[in-house]
């Protein structure tokens, strides 16, 4: 058992939600150095990324981009791939395809967890995960959890049963972000603000836009805006919110997002966890 002492000195950090698209900008060029500077002007300290390739085709040129935005920003990095293939020679990397969390701070345990997929004859069947990550920050713990979940409605609900499954028995501080892929009224976006706040309603900003980004195309006379919200942070009670904000950029078909959030009632530990103790968080 790891024993509790007073509460500590309220913690604060900014965390981003972004779906990076593989790299791939509205101008339909993939250019993973524009999506770090986008993470690096942000200086957010914890970041929640979905559509990370690791050398998965020919579309992001066979990168590691976990690795790769790893080491460009000079943070930790934990993985959980919904997409993991065979590859093609026994000398090659596997082709992976997920969600990543990157961290200024020190990751002390990160788990993935594929969710039950719901098959239709029409539709995207996609595997879709939930990545799990126990952060350590200033000396206080937080779990983030990083989701990327199916348009479907059949899927999407079994998904929302799920996160709340899996999220609803942990010791710490729970942060969730990711691409909903549903709109704030939708009926199981209502389900998950019963039992988490959405850090831009917190902030009286439901109207914070997220998809498509904008993007004027001169050539064919098009101006894309943001239409609908389905990218979210939400926090439990453990946070409050002091800021929110939309990035404007164009380096993804998606618009990150940030929030400020201040932990209020975390307790620092006197001893570090264990291994055993931060799988049952």
């Amino acid at each position: 058992m790891v024993a509790e002492k007073k509460m500590a000195p309220i913690v604060s950090v900014k965390v981003m939600s972004f779906n990076i698209a593989h790299g791939l900008g509205m101008d339909g060029t993939v250019d993973l150095e524009k999506t770090a500077s986008v993470i690096e002007d942000s200086c957010a300290g914890i970041i929640a990324l979905q559509e990370v390739d690791r050398h998965f085709s020919a579309r992001s040129s066979f990168v590691d981009q976990v690795d790769w935005l790893s080491r460009r920003l000079g943070m930790h990095a934990a993985f959980g791939a919904t997409l993991d293939l065979e590859p093609e020679a026994p000398d090659m990397p596997r082709p992976q395809y997920g969600n990543a969390i990157l961290s200024k701070y020190p990751i002390k345990y990160f788990e993935n967890h594929l969710l039950r997929q719901v098959i239709t004859p029409i539709g995207h069947n996609e595997q879709r995960g939930i990545l799990k990550a126990v952060i350590e920050v200033k000396g206080s713990y937080i779990s983030v959890y990083n989701t990327h979940l199916a348009f479907k409605d059949e899927e999407l609900e079994v998904s929302i049963n799920e996160l709340l499954d899996i999220a609803g028995n942990d010791r710490f501080p729970r942060i969730i972000a990711g691409d909903f892929n549903a709109a704030p009224d939708h009926i199981q976006m209502k389900k998950m603000k019963k039992e988490f706040s959405d850090v831009f309603l917190k902030m009286k900003r439901g109207d914070a836009y997220t998809y498509p980004a904008s993007y004027k195309n001169e050539a064919a006379g098009e101006l894309l805006k943001p239409v609908t919200r389905i990218d979210y942070i939400f926090m439990d009670d453990e946070f409050d919110v002091a800021q929110t904000a939309v990035m404007d950029t164009a380096v993804s078909d998606h618009l990150p997002i940030l929030a400020d959030l201040i932990v209020m009632k975390t307790k620092k530990l006197t001893e570090q966890p264990t291994v055993s103790e931060l799988q049952k968080a």
